[in-house]
């Protein structure tokens, strides 16, 4: 992208000059002869640096520059005087200008100075979009899990990062809709600005209104102060609508007219204000059924699902529930000053045995309780709650016949596998769907194994590896 500078002078000779001197060094030139315009022109185009002369009628140097960068802060500011003094560079300085040069302009400082700024504003957005991308990889590491479905997960955000759509994410309570919602806030152009999420069917019909459009002083009782909502809020950002399925009918004709418009209208007031925010919206429902039955605007439908983005269950992404375990476990100990902690066998086994109805919100607070009811660093299955602790379904013991031994993550994942190999006879087609794996992940550990094992691991070690079956 070609670096851009814009002169602003009320003489519109001294412009010229300045603008031929700087292209014949190689910059991209506009210019202004009025500073109102200019600020106009910053405000919707895209600069480098702004330099400017201090002694204009309407607006002078000074006053242009603090404007300027109140707008954009990332744009350096020259200022330029034939009043040369201390006293003027000292005020240039303080309203934030980058540097300050006199007049008559020598050439050589002109370019110096005009390099350095453009150089510094290079410098300011590759660092911006490296903090940038690094938030949206971290988004992504957040979404713990190396099942396929949770992959696939993952592809979608990346694929949709770079856009501003609308998205809906579909998907059962618990199974961490707000998480995607943010990972995609964070992977996409407005990551700077912010993230804004209501649940519908959380707040009262006769708050929703003023919660997303905002009311005016004395629009209902207890108004005694203008609130703006949060679709103004989220301006330059993005607002999560979570279970939209859940919202009345008449809130979906006004949230309708309020997409399709780009406006609000708070509550109380005749004024339209203007909004600029990306919607996202999430729902446990399905919402075609909802449609069918009358209970959910189709055309409101179309306005916010240009893209869908499944969220899978708990129960769906088997491999996973080790992983997620052992997220929270440490969160948790790191918040209460726990140290290191690990999960007994028993205690992964009742974990992947389970099925999870409330997905991994229930996983997440099962942990929480654990760490918090532990008298020791390895969890047992006391510690565990009562309907996880007594749930029957688990179809084998992942360490047969050493009950007090501690494994690690990775050693009970190999054990998972045999003892899934062993029960499912040899079938790797049924145990890759079993675990929530694709069949080459499968092969890659299960070769990994056989690696480790001819390395010289003793079964002892490597937990009933001779079950396996060729």
């Amino acid at each position: 992208m070609t670096d851009r500078v814009l002169l602003v002078d009320d003489d519109e000779e001294h412009c010229l000059a300045l603008r031929a001197t700087l292209r014949s060094l190689g910059h991209d030139v506009a210019y202004s002869t009025s500073p109102q315009e200019a600020l106009e022109r910053v405000g919707r185009e895209t600069f480098s640096a702004v330099l400017t002369d201090l002694a204009m009628a309407k607006m002078d140097g000074l006053e242009l520059c603090t404007r300027v960068l109140g707008a954009r802060p990332d744009v350096p500011v020259i200022v330029v005087t034939g009043y040369g003094s201390m006293n003027v560079a000292i005020r240039a300085m303080q309203a934030g200008a980058y540097d300050f040069l006199e007049k008559p302009i020598d050439p050589e400082l002109l370019e110096h100075a005009v390099s350095r700024a453009v150089a510094h504003h290079r410098l300011q957005a590759e660092v911006k979009q490296l903090r940038e991308e690094a938030l949206g990889r971290a988004a992504l590491d957040n979404m713990v899990g190396e099942s396929p479905a949770m992959e696939r997960v993952r592809d979608l955000v990346a694929r949709l990062g770079g856009s501003d759509i609308s998205v809906i994410i579909e998907g059962e309570t618990g199974t961490g809709k707000e998480l995607v919602a943010r990972a995609l806030h964070a992977a996409g152009p407005r990551r700077s600005g912010p993230f804004v999420a209501i649940n519908c069917g959380a707040v009262p019909v006769n708050l929703l209104e003023s919660e997303l459009f905002g009311h005016v002083r004395g629009a209902f009782t207890g108004a005694n102060a203008p609130h703006a909502g949060l679709l103004l809020k989220a301006s330059g950002g993005t607002l999560l609508l979570d279970e939209i399925g859940d919202m009345p009918l008449e809130m979906q004709t006004k949230l309708l007219r309020a997409i399709q418009e780009r406006t609000v209208r708070p509550v109380g007031s005749t004024e339209e204000i203007s909004f600029d925010a990306r919607i996202l919206t999430a729902t446990h429902r399905d919402l075609r059924a909802e449609i069918a039955a009358k209970r959910f605007r189709e055309d409101l439908y179309y306005r916010i699902c240009v893209v869908k983005l499944p969220v899978p269950p708990l129960r769906a992404r088997a491999g996973d529930v080790l992983r997620l375990a052992m997220h929270f476990l440490r969160r948790f100990a790191d918040r209460s000053n726990r140290g290191e902690m690990v999960l007994s066998p028993q205690v992964a086994a009742k974990l992947v045995a389970y099925d999870w109805p409330g997905n991994v919100r229930e996983l997440e607070n099962c942990m929480e309780q654990a760490v918090a009811l532990a008298r020791l660093d390895c969890l047992s299955t006391e510690d565990l709650p009562e309907n996880v602790n007594a749930y029957h379904g688990a179809p084998f013991s992942l360490s047969p016949g050493q009950p007090d031994e501690i494994l690690t993550l990775e050693e009970v994942d190999r054990r998972y596998i045999d003892r899934a190999l062993v029960l499912l006879d040899g079938n790797k087609t049924r145990v890759a769907d079993l675990l929530g794996l694709d069949r080459r992940t499968l092969y890659r550990r299960l070769e990994k194994y056989e690696a480790e094992a001819a390395g010289g691991t003793s079964d002892g070690e490597r937990g009933n590896g001779s079950d396996r079956p060729n």
